[in-house]
C-alpha cells in the first residue's frame, strides 16, 4: 500500500521570518482595527503559524489620532483599573483616556493587549506593535512595507 507520510512544521525562533508592515488607522473603527493588528502581530496570517512561537510581523500604527468608535462609546465606554486598595477602582473613557500625553498610543496599545494571549507570550508580542499619532514614524530604517487593513480579514 502506498502511503503518504505528512508531517506537521512547527515553527521556532530560527525559522521564522518577521516583517515589518505599516497600518494607517485613518477612519478605521477601533475595535476591529486593533483585532486586525492583533492577528497580525500572532503570526495569524501566516501559512507556518504556530501558537506557542513568536511568529508574527512588527507593526506599526500611523495616524492613531484619527480612529474612530460606533454609537456613544467615545463617552459611555470604560476601561477600569484597580490600585490595589480599597475604594482603589477608576474607570476612564476612551475620550478621557486619549485626551491625556501619549493617549492614542496608551488607548490603541489597550485594546490590541485585550486581543492578545494573557500570558508571557502576549506581552512578549505586544512589543512588536509601534503606535504613532502622526504620520511620522522612526522605523525607515527597516523598510516597513504597507498594507491594506481592509484587506485583511
Amino acid at each position: 500500500m502506498d502511503t503518504l507520510s505528512y508531517k506537521t512544521i512547527s515553527a521556532n525562533k530560527a525559522t521564522v521570518t518577521k516583517e515589518w508592515v505599516i497600518v494607517d488607522a485613518t477612519d478605521q473603527v477601533i475595535g476591529r482595527l486593533g483585532s486586525k493588528v492583533a492577528k497580525l502581530l500572532r503570526g495569524k496570517y501566516k501559512p507556518n503559524f504556530t501558537p506557542h512561537v513568536d511568529c508574527g510581523d512588527n507593526v506599526i500604527i500611523i495616524n492613531a489620532d484619527k480612529v474612530k468608535m460606533t454609537g456613544m462609546k467615545w463617552t459611555e465606554k470604560e476601561y477600569l483599573s484597580y490600585t490595589g486598595y480599597p475604594g482603589g477602582q477608576r474607570a476612564i473613557t476612551p475620550a478621557a483616556l486619549q485626551a491625556k500625553p501619549n493617549g492614542d498610543e496608551r488607548l490603541l496599545k489597550k485594546v490590541v493587549k485585550g486581543m492578545l494571549p494573557k500570558n508571557k507570550l502576549g506581552a512578549k508580542l505586544l512589543d512588536n506593535l509601534y503606535v504613532y499619532a502622526g504620520t511620522e514614524h522612526k522605523h525607515e530604517a527597516q523598510q516597513p512595507k504597507m498594507i491594506d487593513i481592509n484587506a485583511l480579514k
